[in-house]
């Protein structure tokens, strides 16, 4: 019987990102031995044929916390910020679960093990959105002087969720923490902090970014045991672009020692000429390789 879990959610509209993330984990002998399951937040039928041959489970995503229809507004897909902190609800049979967001994709095992070793003990395996060549990590609106509005995503969330002041401010200059990729054990305290979290966050705040703003108050204010790993376990293309490694086919990061990408993940989408290229394959953008020349890629797997 398998024990560990890679899980991931989509609709209709994101489902070739999704078959994408699934080829690029089962490229690799490693998969297995490790299980792949799906929250359908709004597949087709034909789609779930397709994926129902490739993973172990298939499982209808509901809102685990109750949401009023005027905030979902029949956005099926908005439940992945509420049903991806209940994974052993719908998946109780594993001992560890590893959730990784539709539009990200596998470049390096190392990655996976990583991630399931990080969550040893109950601890939570996350990633910062921190890391060389992050040239802001908090935007201000400056007033007069020594004045300024703090725009934070992490402060902007709290403020309009109405966790309080004093929380908000903890959180505002915080190292944002994505939680599009993390590991979690079946057993871990942080199912239940999370949970109570995200039942504050989405009282009051918009549905998206609930889930992240909760997280992070689990992090930094309940100061749940959190294994931090580096930047390319979960990297975020839209924040910092990566070169590209001609001898040996792959993606890295931009800067020395020029680590292999683990993760890559296309959160806020890569643009040109108003075209996401999550949305459009076609689109390709340019970027530097090791030797210093620019050649045009596209960052979805296998193009």
């Amino acid at each position: 019987m398998k024990k560990k879990a890679i899980i991931s959610l989509a609709d209709s509209n994101y489902f070739e990102l999704l078959n994408e993330l699934i080829d690029s984990i089962k490229q690799f002998k490693q998969s297995e031995d490790i299980a792949i399951c799906v929250l359908d937040a709004g597949l087709k039928d034909e789609q779930l044929k397709t994926l129902s041959s490739k993973v172990d489970e298939i499982k209808k995503a509901e809102w685990d916390i109750e949401v009023s229809s005027f905030k979902s507004k029949g956005k099926e897909w908005l439940k992945s910020q509420v049903s991806r902190a209940f994974l052993p609800n719908y998946f109780p049979q594993y001992e560890k679960y590893l959730w990784i967001d539709c539009d990200a994709w596998l470049n390096d095992w190392s990655t996976i093990e990583l991630y399931f070793k990080a969550c040893d003990n109950g601890k939570l395996g996350i990633t910062q959105t921190i890391g060389p060549g992050y040239k802001i990590t908090s935007k201000v609106n400056w007033l007069i002087g020594k004045l300024a509005i703090i725009k934070s995503q992490n402060f902007k969330h709290a403020i309009s969720s109405k966790i309080g002041i004093d929380k908000a401010r903890k959180l505002a200059f915080a190292p944002h923490i994505n939680i599009g990729v993390f590991s979690l054990e079946k057993n871990s305290e942080c199912w239940k902090n999370w949970q109570e979290n995200l039942k504050k966050t989405l009282l009051s705040g918009k549905i998206f970014g609930s889930e992240g703003l909760a997280i992070n108050m689990s992090v930094y204010i309940d100061n749940i045991e959190t294994e931090f790993l580096p930047l390319n376990c979960n990297w975020i293309a839209s924040n910092l672009l990566p070169k590209y490694d001609n001898k040996n086919n792959t993606f890295v990061e931009p800067y020395l020692p020029n680590y292999k990408i683990g993760i890559m993940h296309l959160a806020a989408g890569i643009w040109k000429n108003q075209k996401d290229m999550r949305v459009d394959k076609s689109v390709k953008i340019e970027i530097q390789t090791l030797d210093n020349n620019l050649v045009s890629k596209s960052l979805r797997f296998g193009q």
